[in-house]
């Protein structure tokens, strides 16, 4: 397809749904013992601490590894950056299928996994510029958030039913056979670059990763943006990591906490298919960015203070589908806001946030329940309270333009 004097190529999708795969299966395997807390720490004989670190260790592990992968993506490409992420995701799914019996190799295959996680993650603005024109690449990266979405969907949603039915073993067995196919898939189906850019010579030039990382935090509002990702994704690993803790002090059982779970996740899929496209159109970026902190804020007092099943569900769905809309559309916007540093850069460095304040708020919730009860109601009014001083920075951004892209067609 022609646009605008450079040629946009239909296979940009083929390369999408492939990245997608793998971006969805190695989510899966980070969510996995969220819905099953209970039963896994009866399975292996640990505390619950010992259950929530096999999805703490992922922030811990990307914290040291996010720059390196993130530097590697913008020097050797995607294909390089993303097919060591599909490579750890697929090998040590599988080693945590084969030793599921153990609790130390599970851990072990866990931290393997952890370490591809910032390989594949940090190249979603990446692959959207590489294949995407400048007016299609919110979307691009929407889709790439999608993946993150519907992969802990399902580690959600299908943990509990496949445990109940095949004992733990075989429901890790199952997800590490489903990770080999979804790397074989990117290895097959992936191209690093299109035959020609599909975008303007004005809008592809970047600068050094280094470079570019010494502009990122010299701009103000980029700054800002950071601390928006500092709490919204930090608040979103928290509450997505101890659902079932959250819940059952209110006597919710551990399949209704997995359907709140899913039902976030649920909301925060149509958030990414609904809401970058709407920016994308109207070439606009802070208003939707407002939208998601102000219904964040909404959706996470209700799970919070629900005790209604509905009510829950519902105000579950709020939280993710104006929590989780925000990803994409704020990857897209600190893409543009610091061009010319690379995508894959700035894409890691928002992510970051989220992993430091995620090992944070995951802590901070453990160790401020109450000890009566178990209820973390105190700690999540705490951020709650912090998702609503973002607004204030939010209000403080300024649209960026893209080598003219708030205008392309």
């Amino acid at each position: 397809m022609q646009q605008n004097g450079f040629k946009v190529y239909g296979y940009r999708w083929v390369v999408l749904l492939a990245f997608m795969a793998i971006i969805a299966l190695n989510q899966l395997l980070w969510i996995t013992f969220a819905a099953i807390t209970t039963d896994a720490m009866h399975f292996y004989g640990v505390s619950d601490l010992s259950i929530g670190l096999l999805s703490l260790i992922f922030m811990v592990v990307y914290i040291f590894v996010s720059f390196p992968a993130s530097w590697i993506i913008d020097t050797y490409g995607m294909r390089v950056g993303v097919g060591i992420g599909a490579i750890l995701t697929g090998t040590f799914g599988l080693v945590r299928g084969l030793m599921a019996d153990n609790y130390t190799w599970v851990l072990v295959a866990q931290i393997g996994i952890a370490v591809g996680q910032p390989f594949i993650l940090n190249a979603i603005t990446t692959n959207a510029a590489r294949w995407f024109p400048a007016n299609e690449r919110a979307t691009a990266s929407g889709l790439g958030s999608l993946a993150i979405y519907v992969g802990i969907l399902v580690g959600l949603a299908l943990t509990p039913y496949l445990a109940l039915r095949s004992g733990i073993p075989g429901m890790l067995t199952i997800y590490g056979a489903a990770s080999v196919i979804a790397m074989l898939a990117f290895f097959l189906f992936s191209r690093e670059r299109p035959p020609s850019p599909p975008c303007p010579p004005e809008q592809e030039a970047r600068s050094l990763a280094l470079e570019g990382l010494n502009k990122m935090i010299r701009q103000r509002d980029f700054i800002f943006l950071m601390v928006i990702f500092f709490v919204g994704l930090g608040a979103f690993n928290a509450v997505t990591t101890w659902i079932e803790q959250i819940l059952s002090p209110r006597h919710f059982t551990a399949t209704q906490a997995g359907d709140a779970g899913g039902m976030m996740i649920f909301g925060g899929i149509l958030g990414a298919v609904i809401i970058p496209p709407l920016s994308d159109k109207s070439h606009k970026r802070v208003p939707f960015l407002l939208l998601a902190v102000l219904g964040a804020v909404i959706g996470l007092a209700g799970i919070t203070y629900a005790t209604n099943y509905a009510l829950l569900l519902a105000f579950s769905f709020i939280f993710g589908f104006f929590l989780l809309s925000a990803g994409p559309v704020g990857f897209q916007f600190g893409a543009e806001m610091t061009y010319p540093a690379p995508e894959g850069t700035s894409n890691g460095l928002l992510l970051l946030m989220g992993q430091i304040s995620g090992i944070a708020f995951i802590l901070a919730l453990d160790a401020l329940k109450s000890p009566e009860t178990g209820s973390m109601s105190a700690p999540l009014l705490a951020l709650i309270g912090l998702l609503a001083v973002c607004l204030i920075f939010g209000f403080q951004l300024k649209e960026a333009k893209l080598g003219g892209s708030s205008k392309n067609a």
